[in-house]
């Protein structure tokens, strides 16, 4: 799950609602992210320094692949709000594509290894960067 708040960037604010979740689905596997404090430790994660994220949808827009900068927001009405900057095409049509915006080709290239997508989903398409 990912959220945007920028009045609390501490990281125990991620802890808790992860417990929340977890006590709620203890099966699947949560992992929270306030996207308003990416900057505070990209960094160290990933090896490069990020500028601070404006908003939820300026977060997505930066996700490594255009398949999978996209989120769902459930609103107070209970509709559904699709963020999805790149557009829908690469996640229906099953293509695997890196978003230039903050992956570098190499973290790209560790990302497709890690992920297998191919193993996992054999009729994907990954595009070279």
């Amino acid at each position: 799950m990912v959220y945007y708040d920028a009045t609390n960037l501490a990281a125990d604010q991620d802890r808790t609602l992860q417990a929340r979740l977890c006590s709620f689905a203890p099966d699947l596997p949560w992992e929270v992210t306030n996207r308003a404090a990416v900057h505070l430790w990209f960094e160290r994660h990933f090896g490069h320094p990020v500028e601070p994220l404006s908003s939820l949808q300026h977060a997505v827009a930066t996700w490594p692949e255009y398949a999978t900068a996209v989120a769902l927001t459930l609103r107070d009405d209970d509709q559904i709000d699709v963020i999805a900057p790149h557009g829908l095409e690469d996640l229906f049509a099953m293509v695997v594509r890196r978003n230039p915006t903050r992956v570098s080709v190499e973290t790209y290239h560790e990302r497709v290894r890690q992920k297998n997508y191919t193993e996992r989903w054999p009729l994907v398409t990954v595009l070279p960067a």
